[in-house]
């Protein structure tokens, strides 16, 4: 398979050898420098970038026919529009905010317990989410992603980053050196403390999982998410 790299920064080379080793082909690694030359002969984009980059990458690809797998955030208030073009031309789109398998996982579980705890008034739930210093969203994606899962499950509304309402989740987002990522969902009340965490080591579980769910999408014409790619729907 013909791979096209929107974005060749950390994760771009990660997943670039996991590709190779995959036994696909770069046909194109996009930086702030280059062009898209190449983009048409891909059978897929992975858009691995940066939030202002994001939009001009994944409409690019869309209009040389190309499907986008992207694991960019900070830039979902255009998300309608990508959706409305990737439709109009007969494309397909894959986007997430953590293409991680274990992480994939950690979404279900949060939203099965969500479901649980939302029988239980006497728990508040808050996150927590710590990423390396060069990470420019906060929160993170995934966090917002989980968030979500809590609130589609509970009678929470919505999350901020500032002391948080009655029914809202509050969610502390830190910068530390060069921490992959990881997150905690906790549930507290005045008797005890449920605590649902993932850690992820290193960028591998990100580009493995961002290049099966290209392997996933080609060929394919549609909207889709992780869940299809795992079948957890």
């Amino acid at each position: 398979m013909k791979i096209a790299l929107l974005g060749y920064g950390k994760m771009g080379k990660v997943i670039e050898r996991i590709a190779l080793e995959r036994g696909h082909e770069i046909v194109l690694k996009k930086n702030e420098l280059n062009t898209y030359d190449g983009l048409s002969t891909a059978d897929v984009a992975i858009d691995f970038s940066v939030p202002t980059a994001a939009v001009a990458n994944i409409s690019n690809a869309f209009n040389a026919n190309v499907p986008v797998v992207s694991g960019t955030t900070g830039w979902l208030e255009h998300y309608d529009e990508m959706i409305a073009l990737c439709n109009e031309k007969q494309s397909a789109f894959i986007s997430s905010s953590n293409f991680s398998l274990g992480v994939n996982i950690f979404f279900e579980l949060n939203e099965y317990l969500a479901k649980i705890m939302s029988q239980f008034d006497s728990y508040k739930v808050t996150m927590e989410e710590i990423h390396h210093t060069q990470k420019l969203d906060a929160p993170s994606g995934t966090a917002i992603s989980l968030a979500k899962g809590v609130i589609e499950n509970s009678n929470y509304v919505n999350w901020t980053l500032d002391e948080a309402k009655s029914n809202e989740i509050h969610i502390e987002a830190k910068r530390i050196g060069d921490v992959p990522g990881t997150h905690t969902v906790n549930y507290d009340s005045i008797v005890d403390s449920i605590e649902l965490k993932h850690t992820a080591h290193n960028r591998e579980g990100f580009a493995l999982g961002a290049v099966i769910a290209a392997e996933w999408l080609a060929g394919k014409k549609g909207i889709y998410s992780m869940k299809d790619v795992l079948n957890l729907k």
